[in-house]
């Protein structure tokens, strides 16, 4: 049988991972062929989500955001290279979708709307911020055009105007987009529906309800879903914290080492061109010197050879500042004449004392008159080998900038579509193969009924009927539960068993006693067993009629019951003499008879000093003790009055006068039922509790029945004496 239901299992699984595998493949040719017929037709469209919502909407998170990270890494593997950093939003995208169709919001007009808004916001403003970190205004994209509309009709700056270009585009595509998700969702049959939504069960599946229930259980802390999602977040966002931290730095380092390489690769060719034998001439006469111009030229070629040159010039270092031999123009800003002096940055204050040997130093970063500028000094040496000035190149670093921001976005990008993922595909896992295997275990267990043999073995069969198979630990607690309940229940069957057969004994045993007090009294014929019939009688109709319903219960009827017996045990003290007398009682015996209550209750209390827990002996003791008090407070041992005398005594107080009333004894013949039940009426608010006699008198049909069995009985036994 396991291996039948192991290889199902496998089936099942395999088939539900063919279906995920054609699914997302689906999706993700949608996703490819929209955008590629977007751009065949120069639409104003993206088209590019469609298959990401389908999956999503069809088959839920794991195929969503499955569809909408690898759309976006193939495409950038073969077409469009960016595509990769707006992978993110594919992913969110696709669980919203999940989300919306999950709860079943798509069915509804305004809820359809919202989440069209939704995903155009993030597929439009969060895109457009993503595109202006990476290209700046009006960088890329289709949305170009109206970006440019938008800010040359003054209204919005290049930001707004960025914004609300991509928004508008990517309304109209996203309810294109849901347009297409809602025919679909409406043409599809709910069966095949249901069957194309990706799961993970590794369990009887659980109805909506049931995964409802699962999901709200109370608990003292933070639930295991909450733990996993932070655990998983706070996993991600370190590693992805690390990693960027450690790019940025990798990247900042080895794009400065490239300018410090361009750098000095400038400042050594500017240094080779200048003549160092003339520097002095250069300062001193300046373009009339020999050879000046052309060396001017010669080092305005090699600045424009490379776009992030800013600065090229020659300085003679000295005490009074750098002396100007060569400084060439720069973007509409003349440079300094020869011969000028220029002040020392207080970034280089450090370098003087190097720089006035002659002596070469390493490239500085500075940040402060000109921007942010790398720059590298080279010596240029005269014949003598004595070094006479400094050929100098400043690098704008400012482009830099703009490159780390951008690199900085891509990769926050890139951290976000995995993490995402990650996140969505980590939780999803937890959730069928942790959080609702824990969550339905405990919610059976803590369901489980006791009441009745039946209640037990549905609650067994409801456990077992889960069914969890997560091959972990997770099915190994399963598995001891389902053995701890079956042989928990074996063994509750089995002290039921012992339980019914020591009460069975007893009940016997009070029987016994009670005969044997009874034995002793020949006028009562019977009458032990009638009184506790008739008190029987009497406690089902209060319980009907909602007499006294707090305190008359199941459990309080069968004490009163089995403890019923026991209300004359006190007689066993009483002498036969008195007990059996044919006549009326004089007075004093009357006194000695009326100790009977008194010495039950002596009985009683000695039985409950050895069991001291039991309920039916606390409620002999009060039957046998006040069983003869009256409601008007006439009767004996105390004279207790109203709702003082305890309640099983009030009910005995009706049976057992009835019970003597219909009664034939050795001096006197019984009354007729209709007398005794009379005499019974009159005695509402007086001699009885005018509740409990009304329930005794409701009962009419059961208490006639009763009284004629038992004179069947009674004459019978008579006559075969006779």
């Amino acid at each position: 049988m396991d291996a039948i239901n192991k290889n199902d299992r496998f089936n099942g699984s395999f088939k539900k991972l063919i279906r995920m595998v054609v699914l997302c493949a689906c999706g993700i040719l949608i996703n490819l062929g929209g955008a590629a017929l977007a751009e065949w037709l120069e639409l104003p469209l993206f088209l590019d989500t469609i298959g990401t919502v389908l999956t999503a909407g069809l088959g839920g998170f794991v195929p969503g955001v499955t569809v909408g990270l690898l759309s976006n890494v193939i495409k950038a593997l073969t077409t469009d290279p960016v595509s990769i950093y707006y992978g993110f939003i594919n992913v969110l995208i696709a669980v919203i979708t999940a989300f919306f169709t999950q709860k079943g919001y798509l069915k509804k007009i305004w809820t359809t709307l919202l989440y069209v808004l939704i995903i155009s916001l993030i597929g439009g403003i969060v895109s457009a911020i993503l595109t202006w970190f990476l290209y700046g205004f009006a960088g890329e994209g289709i949305s170009v055009p109206f970006v440019k509309y938008l800010y040359n009709n003054g209204t919005f700056n290049m930001f707004q105007a960025q914004l609300l270009a991509d928004f508008i585009i990517d309304l109209a595509d996203k309810a294109v987009t849901v347009i297409i998700l809602l025919i679909v969702l409406f043409i599809i049959p709910e069966k095949v529906k249901e069957s194309m939504w990706v799961d993970g069960w590794k369990q009887t599946p659980l109805s909506k309800e049931a995964r409802n229930a699962a999901r709200r259980t109370k608990n003292r802390s933070l639930s295991v879903r909450t733990r996993i999602l932070i655990l998983l977040m706070s996993a991600c966002f370190l590693i992805a914290a690390a990693s960027t931290v450690i790019s940025f730095m990798l990247y900042r380092d080895s794009t400065i080492d490239d300018h410090i390489k361009l750098g000095e690769g400038v400042a050594y060719l500017a240094a080779s061109v200048v003549d160092a034998d003339h520097v002095d001439d250069y300062i001193e006469q300046g373009e009339e010197a020999d050879g000046y111009l052309d060396i001017e030229n010669r080092l305005y070629n090699i600045r424009n050879s490379s776009p992030d040159i800013q600065y090229v010039y020659v300085y003679k270092i000295m005490e009074d500042g750098c002396h100007v031999v060569f400084d060439l123009d720069t973007d509409g800003l003349a440079g300094s004449e020869p011969g000028d002096i220029i002040e020392f940055d207080d970034a280089f204050s450090k370098y003087l004392p190097a720089l006035l040997a002659g002596e070469k130093i390493d490239p500085i970063i500075s940040d402060e008159t000109y921007g942010w500028l790398l720059t590298v000094y080279q010596p240029v040496y005269d014949s003598n080998g004595v070094c006479q000035c400094y050929a100098a190149i400043d690098i704008s670093m400012d482009q830099l900038r703009e490159d780390q921001h951008s690199f900085f976005a891509k990769l926050i990008a890139l951290f976000l579509g995995f993490f995402i993922f990650v996140l969505t595909v980590g939780l999803w896992i937890a959730e069928f193969n942790i959080i609702y295997p824990v969550n339905t275990m405990a919610t059976s267990a803590s369901g489980f009924a006791y009441n009745s043999d039946e209640a037990r073995m549905n609650s067994v069969e409801r456990i077992k009927e889960l069914d969890i198979h997560t091959g972990d630990e997770i099915e190994n607690l399963y598995l001891a539960l389902v053995k701890t309940t079956e042989d928990s229940m074996q063994y509750v069957a089995d002290i039921q068993e012992h339980t019914e057969t020591i009460s069975n004994m007893q009940n016997g045993l009070i029987m016994v006693l009670a005969d044997l007090v009874e034995s002793r009294d020949k006028c009562t014929g019977d009458h032990v067993k009638k009184t506790a019939a008739y008190a029987r009688i009497i406690m089902n109709k209060m319980k009907e009629e909602g007499i006294y319903k707090d305190q008359v219960t199941d459990e309080f009827i069968a004490d009163v019951e089995h403890a019923a017996p026991l209300h004359d045990i006190g007689k066993i003290k009483v002498s036969d003499t008195i007990l059996n007398k044919p006549a009326r009682l004089t007075d004093e015996e009357f006194t000695e008879m009326k100790k009977h209550t008194t010495a039950g209750k002596e009985i009683i209390d000695q039985a409950i000093a050895i069991v001291p827990d039991s309920a039916y002996l606390n409620e002999a003791k009060n039957l046998s003790t006040y069983h003869h008090e009256k409601w008007d407070g006439s009767g004996y041992p105390e004279g207790l009055s109203g709702e003082e005398i305890p309640l099983s005594a009030r009910i005995m107080a009706v049976a057992d006068v009835f019970d003597a009333l219909v009664s034939n004894r050795s001096y006197k013949k019984g009354f007729p039922f209709e007398k005794a039940m009379d005499i019974i009426r009159e005695g509402l608010g007086t001699h009885f509790d005018p509740l409990v006699a009304q329930a005794f008198l409701d009962a009419e049909d059961e208490v006639r029945r009763v009284a004629e069995e038992h004179s069947k009985k009674y004459d019978g036994e008579v006559n075969e004496k006779q």
